[in-house]
């Protein structure tokens, strides 16, 4: 079983390291940031219909009525 052979872990172990790290450079240099970044204001909208008191109930188990 060549699994058991650690021989040759070190090699493999190092050269996907490298690889890795060689990759990882070339995709982040790559990347372009923005250059600006301004805020940009959320359009807030008026609801007309607000919530109905009967979904909005919460029933915990200390405030119901004891029996």
């Amino acid at each position: 079983m060549p699994q058991l052979d650690t021989t040759t872990w070190f090699i493999t172990i190092l050269s996907m390291l490298i690889t890795l790290f060689i990759l990882f450079q070339t995709k982040l240099l790559n990347y372009t940031y923005p250059l600006n970044a301004l805020p940009i204001s959320p359009n807030v909208t008026n609801h007309l219909t607000p919530w109905k008191m009967k979904w909005t109930k919460t029933y915990l188990p200390l405030s119901l009525p004891l029996q």
